[in-house]
């Protein structure tokens, strides 16, 4: 079955003035142009239409949209499957968030009390799954899917003292890190001091701790720009002082 643009608006509920902007910038063009001028979508861009809102829900930006739909490697189906586990576990988070707010709304009522613990539950589940959306891919890749789900599971059963622990160590390890920085030494007392409390933080996730993949990590943070971002925002640099501090301190015996 055909649309014009303003059917498909309707049919998808996206705007008639994004589907033309998606057309502008060639992410969704339509199948022809009929002869009065008015824009054809087919049953092809329909379904790309339905993948780009998939990805849209997801938050990813329209830019790396375009470059999966025409990658030579971009399977819908297994595009669908990606989309339905990532909504599950978006639904997961909600439910648990929902089931926070009422187990609190109850707790105020006096109908039942709520421990330490269940007051963090949907909260700890939401990072996980940012962590997952943001840098998921890179670290299954680099540390094995068994690896990353141990760590998920060790921090969604921390106590609620760890968790502030986390917090309040992560919090010091970027103060430490500027500090370290300012000093513009690697192997500099600042900059070790730095690195032991960064493993200090990676233990509370990792199961086992090693040099070499402490190394990795700090190798990765200069590779990836998300991860060069984090630690450039705490001072330009930053993430390269990072990684060359962790080699000092890895080599150490």
């Amino acid at each position: 079955m055909e649309y014009t643009v303003h059917k498909l608006a309707a049919l998808s509920g996206v705007s008639i003035r994004t589907l033309r902007y998606y057309d502008q910038i060639g992410l969704l063009t339509p199948a022809r142009i009929s002869s009065n001028g008015y824009r054809i979508y087919g049953p092809k861009e329909v379904d790309a239409l339905q993948q780009i809102l998939f990805y849209r829900e997801l938050g990813v930006a329209l830019e790396e949209i375009g470059k999966l739909l025409v990658s030579g490697t971009f399977d819908r189906r297994e595009a669908l499957r990606g989309h339905h586990a990532a909504l599950l576990l978006r639904r997961e988070r909600l439910d648990a968030l929902i089931d926070n707010v009422e187990k609190t709304l109850r707790t105020m009522k006096g109908e039942m009390t709520m421990s330490d613990k269940e007051k963090f539950e949907g909260f700890k589940q939401k990072l996980v799954e940012d962590n997952e959306r943001t840098y998921g891919d890179e670290i299954r890749a680099k540390y094995g899917d068994d690896a990353v789900d141990r760590s998920n599971a060790k921090l969604m059963g921390m106590t609620p003292t760890q968790y502030a622990e986390v917090e309040e160590l992560s919090e010091r390890l970027n103060e430490a890190l500027k500090e370290a920085f300012a000093q513009g030494d690697p192997a500099g007392e600042p900059a070790q001091r730095a690195c032991a409390l960064h493993k200090e933080w990676l233990c509370y996730f990792w199961e086992k701790y090693s040099k070499e993949a402490h190394m990795g990590l700090g190798q990765m943070y200069v590779d990836d720009e998300r991860f060069t971002a984090y630690y450039d925002n705490i001072a330009p640099g930053c993430a390269v002082f990072l990684r060359d501090a962790l080699a000092v301190f890895c080599a150490q015996d």
